[in-house]
């Protein structure tokens, strides 16, 4: 799939919101929406990781390109300021084009110019490649006007004291120094004369931060221009790096990197394009972390680093089903390695001072991921040497009890939290404000620690240990459901805290039915599945409260006390669609009928990637029509759950029955 958009999709207010992504291996990405609009301070063609896969920085926002065609100017950039559009460069624009890279074809008259961006993987390094058609051999001037920065991507810029002092090296490269300890950027072309210039661009507006509550103006520094004249057609590329260039070919590049990803869909082994279209977007989320030396998962573009809840969801779609087998040790040897009393880091810090370990469910979904890996490997030698140990002291920790009130209570199950501490994925918090409170024992939590249980049980007779789980684990199964089930609504309570029972219709009780050991009758599972059918479903994903409840919140937007406020009340998750497929299919015994269902269920995202992020799965959605996405264009575990359960549940039919 190419994802083609034609004159009529690139003139419309729908278009702003198509972005594309791309990626390099260490965190560092470009980005930016299908008109060449930058409609977020997260958008840019060079956005640098440069201590992998944080310290992200702005380095150069985009290239502006004016064209003069026998003297004639056209101005093809597109931007907007204050007041509306500052230049509409769109108005050239007759195609874009996303795969293999975001291509941006441009029609002046009887004179093309087509615009091809990519990043050179494991260098923060983007190519942007230009060619132009002229068989009328007219004369052509193109300048090209290079927007550059030096911030943290979180942040804005404005007209400053920097002195962006620049060295050229030649005649067609440049060396910037944005202030005396910043990062350097180099420029340079294969074709294309430099001349300095320097100004600002002063007020780019993007109406998504606006949208946000967030600042929403910025200034970039133009440092000069680039000049090709040519009265024929003609081919030249200008590179963007953190590193000095030579002996630069684009064509070289572009062959690595297509072969590079076409290595990745042969050793997936699908070509079924749905399949293959998330196995490409998998790989954007797999990166490597330089502090640890191995591999880790970004849980999301345009803002979010690597979470351990977040890697150990997505760790069986993103490396497993594509059988990249050996990215996956490295992360589970690395979530191993830097686990602390029982918990695996919620988050590693930029800085690089002791990893977040604030999370109940993390560990707990590391059992999964293990689990999963076992599954697909069967290298039990490696779980054996590197993760058992590791395995025993969260089983043990959370037996006797950890940090942030983890402990098993007297029944077997687990509690964790105190008021004002927000442990579990539904994490949402505003200043004081606790979103969704969820202290005592969340029902995915104990859903989870009865599998990683039942696996331990396992493991123990393979592994030649002493089974000191299996007896635990049937204690677990008796008081799970005596607990949980909610007999009125033939659902599951969500919490549980001190004899209060949560009744609302929460998502988190799918998980007690889709994980490979279950704690539910099949009766009762097929009664949640039902429930969340009828109340939770949302086209895209699992809405996080039944519109049925008063704080049903139906859109996210607005600023962060708003979307914050909707972020688990409503609002719809995409890595749940996954779960909810899953388990559809085993409480109906994978029959023909639930087969026909889960690829009813899945077909809306074969449509939803050509919206928001073109080619990956947004993070989250509206809770109500018309399910406009939202938050991340790009999440990790939105990809690799809708990729596992279509190549488990649906293509392969490939399930894992304990």
């Amino acid at each position: 799939m190419d994802y083609c958009f034609g004159k009529d999709e690139l003139n419309s207010e729908r278009c702003l919101r198509k972005e594309w992504l791309l990626t390099n291996g260490l965190g560092g990405f470009a980005s930016s929406t299908i008109i060449g609009l930058n409609t977020r301070r997260y958008h840019g063609l060079l956005l640098a990781s440069l201590q992998p896969p944080v310290d992200r920085r702005l380095s150069v926002a985009k290239l502006d390109e004016d064209i003069y065609i026998n003297g004639k100017q056209s101005v093809l950039g597109t931007n907007m300021v204050r007041d509306g559009y500052a230049q509409q460069g769109y108005r050239y624009l007759q195609r874009f084009q996303r795969r293999p890279f975001p291509t941006y074809t441009y029609q002046i008259g009887d004179v093309f110019l087509i615009k091809t961006i990519f990043m050179v993987h494991g260098e923060n390094t983007t190519v942007v490649h230009y060619q132009v058609v002229n068989e009328f051999q007219k004369e052509i001037e193109l300048y090209i006007f290079p927007l550059v920065n030096c911030r943290d991507y979180h942040h804005t810029t404005h007209e400053n004291n920097w002195p962006f002092q620049q060295e050229l090296l030649d005649d067609q490269q440049v060396e910037i120094e944005p202030f005396r300890t910043a990062a350097h950027i180099y420029l340079a072309s294969d074709r294309g004369r430099y001349a300095q210039s320097p100004s600002w661009y002063r007020g780019m507006y993007y109406p998504l931060e606006e949208k946000r509550g967030l600042p929403c103006y910025e200034d970039h520094f133009i440092t000069g221009y680039f000049t090709l004249r040519t009265r024929k057609s003609e081919e030249f590329s200008i590179v963007l790096s953190t590193r000095k260039i030579a002996g630069f070919d684009y064509h070289i590049y572009e062959k690595k990197e297509k072969e590079r990803q076409q290595e990745l869909l042969e050793q997936a082994g699908y070509r079924e394009g749905f399949a293959s279209q998330l196995i490409l977007a998998a790989d954007d989320f797999i990166v490597s972390r330089a502090s640890t030396g191995k591999k880790t998962i970004i849980a999301g573009y345009p803002w979010f680093n690597d979470w351990g809840r977040d890697a150990m969801i997505a760790l069986p779609g993103l490396t497993l089903c594509t059988k990249r087998y050996q990215e996956a040790r490295e992360i589970l040897v690395t979530f191993a390695e830097y686990a602390k009393d029982g918990l695996i880091p919620n988050m590693f810090t930029d800085s690089g001072r002791e990893p977040l370990y604030n999370t109940v469910d993390a560990s707990l979904w590391y059992f999964f991921s293990v689990q999963k890996f076992l599954e697909y490997t069967k290298d039990y030698s490696f779980v054996k040497e590197n993760l058992w140990a590791t395995m025993q002291e969260i089983i043990n920790y959370y037996h006797r009890g950890t940090r942030f009130e983890i402990r098993m209570d007297e029944d077997g199950l687990i509690l964790a939290g105190s008021p004002g501490l927000q442990l579990t994925w539904m994490d949402a918090k505003v200043g004081d404000w606790v979103v969704t409170p969820r202290q005592g024992k969340p029902v995915e939590v104990n859903a989870l620690w009865y599998n990683a249980l039942m696996l331990m049980s396992e493991l123990t007779g393979i592994l030649g240990k002493k089974d000191e789980y299996s007896e635990l684990a049937v204690k677990v199964a008796q008081n799970f459901p005596l607990l949980f089930w909610n007999k009125e609504k033939q659902c599951l309570y969500d919490v549980v805290d001190e004899g209060k029972k949560d009744e609302r219709v929460r998502p988190n009780q799918i998980i007690a039915v889709s994980l490979p050991y279950s704690a539910l009758s099949r009766e009762s599972a097929r009664a949640v599945v039902e429930r969340v059918s009828e109340e939770l479903y949302a086209v895209y994903g699992l809405r996080s409260l039944s519109p049925g409840d008063p704080g049903f919140r139906e859109r996210y937007f607005g600023d962060q006390y708003q979307r914050d406020g909707a972020y688990h009340q409503g609002t719809a998750w995409s890595w749940l669609l996954g779960h909810f497929v899953t388990a559809y299919r085993k409480v109906f015994d994978y029959s023909p009928e639930s087969l026909v269902v889960a690829r009813l269920l899945l077909a809306p995202m074969k449509d939803h990637l050509r919206d928001h992020g073109i080619g990956t799965i947004s993070e989250i959605f509206d809770g109500t029509h018309p399910f406009t996405p939202r938050g991340c264009f790009a999440q990790a575990w939105g990809v690799a759950e809708v990729l596992r359960c279509y190549l488990e549940d649906v293509e392969n039919e490939k399930v894992c029955k304990p």
